[in-house]
């Protein structure tokens, strides 16, 4: 069976060769508009279908489709990808010191079968200094991802605790994925 990744995050990427699948990326061309009235893991399983959706109408419907998409959330706002260094900057600040959210919602489809999850783990930020926010920024790591922050990298200099799924910090949450696709008969182990 094929199977396609429709991200073109390098992150998903990677956790998906873990996972022993073999698959080919083909990046899913929608407007991830951030609709402000729904919450964080709706706003996640949305997105993520129509990705899937998107990249499904490039391939035939034996072709199975993994989709997703991360936003973290803190006290009711919800952060995706910083616009520039400064938003980077607002995002830092804010999460510094305190609890946040993040969401991932992926969509597993093919055909007429689709199947959209949500998974939300807790983090816990250190208090950062000024400057610590400043070296961060400049390293360029926040710039791509969702609340301008990679945990897998230098941004786990910034990470005090979690609670729940590494992986889905990073972008995806590798357990719920392994059982959704067995749904669809693949079994990674």
């Amino acid at each position: 069976m094929d199977i396609i990744l429709a991200s073109q995050s390098p992150r998903r990427r990677e956790l998906l060769e873990r996972m022993g699948l073999s698959f080919t990326v083909h990046a899913a061309d929608i407007d991830e508009h951030m609709d402000r009235k729904l919450a964080p893991g709706p706003l996640v399983e949305a997105i993520s279908r129509e990705k899937a959706a998107a990249a499904a109408r490039d391939f035939d419907e034996n072709t199975l489709i993994i989709a997703a998409d991360t936003v973290v959330a803190l006290e009711g706002q919800t952060l995706g990808k910083p616009q520039d260094k400064a938003d980077a900057k607002r995002m830092l600040s804010l999460l510094s010191g305190n609890h946040h959210q993040v969401y991932t919602g992926f969509t597993v489809r093919r055909g007429e079968q689709v199947i959209t999850r949500s998974e939300c783990t807790q983090v816990k930020f250190r208090t950062l200094e000024p400057r610590e926010i400043e070296a961060y920024i400049a390293s360029g790591e926040p710039m791509d991802k969702a609340g301008a922050y990679g945990i897998q990298a230098l941004g786990g200099l910034l990470v005090e605790g979690i609670r729940g799924d590494y992986f889905n910090v990073m972008g995806l949450p590798v357990c719920a994925l392994g059982e959704t696709l067995k749904e669809f008969g693949i079994r990674c182990l």
